[in-house]
């Protein structure tokens, strides 16, 4: 019998126009790439208007992220589709700018932090089970994980939950901008002069404009509590507060709007997607359903010491990312002339690095596109993960939230299947596409029944 694999967007013919592969992008930027990309080590697209390359050799991308990460630093044209809602955020800068933003940010996210953070994300996976509670017929899962991902963000960074009115706001707004905006609009690899217009889909930047200014009543409000010395211990109190070790600065009011809408896209919108495909893998494969479910016993001690023991659901979550990596591409420039596997790279030629096609390459991985999360205890597995996995990037720029959705993700999969039994609903195979983040074009529906007996 054939084993089932993991639904995959098609891809196009090896040579299309380039009218035709522009259609395509716009249509996705995944099913408009070649099926040759998934064994290429490497690969140029050259337009009268500009030079791109795609690296999937594992030395290249360790070079690319981790060895010199200041000559290709971030490209300019990722922020023409996300400067509307990010600003100046860390997701975007480079240079001394980006290294002061870092130099705030990462102390919040350090381990020991992580503890202090995990009763409230635990509390958000408890009222995320509750609101499936009772639920009938089919359930369109990912908008009960974007409802869960953003309320584990309000309650971790803000300490309230989703509930609250400016919290449920936002998250409505995002709700719409996250289906307008692709992560990369055509500007990343166009070079449009500066002059030309950027357009876009119709609502994106009124969204924008809505999201940030609901962010920037949130973030002045803890201003004042903060000088008034009521505010909360939490993830915003602790980064208005970091001073820059090397200037003494802190983040004012518009730098932290900045800051805060990358948290909430970094931290919902991609956790968000992986937290689906995670379920509705768990539905394909119920006999890892199974080993989840029960391992999830372990969450009867609520503390923290319990994620220690979720090692299924890890491995099962890690070979989410793998499969459906949030964020499929990254996009750095060559600041100065190169010479890769023989071929001359000029200054300013985007380096196009894409954790889609890298964590399913088949020269690299054994059975790339099936889902095994054994895998990561084997040779081949662990070999790949240094060389081949980087679902939160690499080197200098990996996300500094890494820990925390390693920690989210387990925890939210595990007390989901503790509670309930899923299945997959016949003819609703979902078809991966990438918006913001790799979601399904036509949603992920599931049928949910509860476990008996009723674990907590």
């Amino acid at each position: 019998m054939t084993p089932v694999l993991p639904p995959k967007p098609s891809a196009r013919p090896d040579r299309v126009s380039l009218w035709r592969y522009v259609k395509l992008f716009r249509q996705d930027i995944l099913s408009a790439q070649p099926a040759k990309l998934y064994r290429a080590w490497m690969a140029e697209f050259r337009t009268p208007f500009f030079r791109s390359f795609l690296v999937n050799q594992p030395e290249l991308v360790k070079l690319l992220l981790k060895e010199r990460p200041d000559d290709f630093p971030k490209s300019d044209r990722i922020a023409e589709g996300l400067k509307p809602l990010l600003g100046n955020s860390v997701f975007l800068t480079n240079g001394e700018a980006w290294k002061r933003q870092r130099r705030i940010i990462d102390p919040a996210f350090e381990g020991g932090r992580l503890k202090d953070t995990f009763p409230a994300m635990r509390a958000a996976a408890e009222a995320a089970v509750a609101r499936l509670e009772g639920r009938q017929g089919p359930v369109e899962i990912e908008e009960e994980t974007s409802h869960a991902a953003a309320d584990v963000i309000f309650r971790t960074l803000f300490s309230i939950p989703i509930e609250h009115e400016v919290a449920g706001k936002v998250f409505t707004r995002f709700r719409d901008y996250q289906r307008s905006q692709p992560l990369l609009n055509l500007a990343a690899f166009v070079p449009l002069p500066r002059w030309v217009p950027r357009f876009f889909r119709r609502g994106t930047r009124r969204n924008a404009a809505e999201i940030r200014a609901l962010i920037e009543q949130l973030t002045a409000e803890r201003m004042a509590a903060i000088k008034a010395g009521t505010a909360p211990d939490d993830l915003a109190t602790k980064i208005m507060t970091t001073r820059d070790p090397e200037s003494g600065s802190t983040f004012d009011t518009a730098e932290m709007v900045d800051q805060v809408a990358i948290f909430f896209l970094a931290g919902h919108e991609t956790s968000a997607s992986a937290l689906a495909w995670a379920l509705y893998l768990m539905a394909l494969y119920p006999e890892w359903q199974e080993k989840v479910a029960a391992e999830a016993a372990a969450l009867e001690d609520e503390s923290f010491a319990a994620v220690s023991k979720l090692k299924i659901s890890r491995d099962v979550f890690r070979e989410t990312l793998r499969l459906y990596p949030p964020v499929p591409m990254m996009v750095r420039e060559a600041a100065c002339p190169e010479r890769f596997r023989n071929r001359a790279v000029p200054e300013g030629a985007q380096m196009v690095l894409s954790p889609w096609h890298l964590h399913r390459h088949e020269q690299l991985w054994e059975n790339p596109d099936g889902f095994d999360p054994a895998r990561w205890q084997t040779e081949n597995g662990k070999q790949c993960q240094r060389d081949a996995y980087i679902p939160f990037s690499a080197g200098s720029r990996v996300c500094t939230g890494a820990g925390f959705a390693m920690v989210e993700g387990p925890l939210i999969l595990s007390m989901i299947l503790r509670r309930f039994r899923i299945e997959p609903v016949e003819g609703k195979t979902p078809v991966p596409v990438a918006h913001l983040t790799v979601r399904s074009k036509n949603g992920i529906w599931l049928r949910l029944s509860p476990r008996q007996p009723k674990l907590f």
